[in-house]
């Protein structure tokens, strides 16, 4: 069967950024254990202008809603059931990066000084991987054959699900203590009685959840970047905790992992 042009080209370019999203997790992991992305608590000076993180955010999130939005259409797989469920669990979190948490930030968070660079790091990341992952779901996903399609949609979103209530929860207690002002405090109760990082946990487990629901190299892709881009922060989190805290930070807690790291 003869392929037109067009759907050569699309076919091209996914399996192009394939590629190049699931070759990035190694080279990410590597740099993330010598340079911390400059915001939060490791912002420093030197890399150029910044915006209010509440802005930034958005900005770097926004692709997710809206270059997905206007790809999802364009699927063979517009009217599946199994890929509009996909579709939701994927607007579902970030519906929440995009809109919500940027909302709480403006009305709790007082820090201004997250780098343009960064930012736009963070939105042509989201640009490829929202490509990647909704053309999957919507177009080159192979739901006829799969048997279990299902069952592990069930079983991945109660996973995914559960991350993501880790992870807005734990950021819920971050914002709380910043909106008390007077610096950075100990966080305390629930995950972070375990590991410094509960809200990199719960995004981790996010991704797993979505990587099992996709069965497809696309999911496996984004879990691996995930991993290499939060692990090494939840590590350099740990420390700088450890090391402001000296006396009084927990010294039973791991970093993003309960009781292995």
């Amino acid at each position: 069967m003869s392929l037109s042009s067009s759907s050569f080209s699309d076919e091209s370019l996914y399996q192009i950024s394939l590629i190049i999203l699931n070759s990035v997790a190694l080279p990410t992991f590597f740099i993330t254990q010598f340079v911390k992305a400059p915001y939060g608590r490791h912002v420093r000076s030197g890399w150029g202008p910044t915006l209010p993180s509440y802005i930034s955010w958005f900005l770097m999130e926004s692709p997710t809603i809206f270059f997905s939005l206007l790809t999802f259409p364009f699927g063979r797989h517009v009217s599946s059931l199994r890929s509009l469920s996909l579709l939701a669990v994927f607007l579902l979190h970030y519906s929440h990066r995009t809109f919500i948490y940027p909302l709480r930030l403006f009305r709790r968070e007082t820090t201004i000084g997250f780098p343009i660079i960064i930012s736009l790091i963070g939105f042509f990341f989201n640009l490829l991987n929202s490509y990647v992952q909704i053309r999957w779901i919507s177009h080159y996903g192979d739901y006829v054959s799969d048997k279990w399609f299902w069952g592990r949609f069930c079983v991945g979103l109660v996973v995914f699900v559960s991350g993501m209530a880790i992870n807005v929860k734990s950021d819920l207690v971050l914002l709380g203590l910043k909106a008390q002002g007077s610096g950075y405090k100990i966080p305390k109760g629930g995950l972070f009685e375990v590991v410094s990082c509960p809200n990199y946990l719960g995004e981790i487990v996010e991704w797993l959840g979505w990587a099992f629901m996709t069965w497809s190299w696309a999911g496996l892709g984004f879990l691996l970047y995930t991993c290499s881009n939060l692990v090494p922060r939840g590590c350099a989190h740990h420390k700088w905790y450890l090391e402001k805290f000296v006396e009084d930070y927990p010294k039973h807690r791991k970093a993003v992992i309960p009781f292995l790291y």
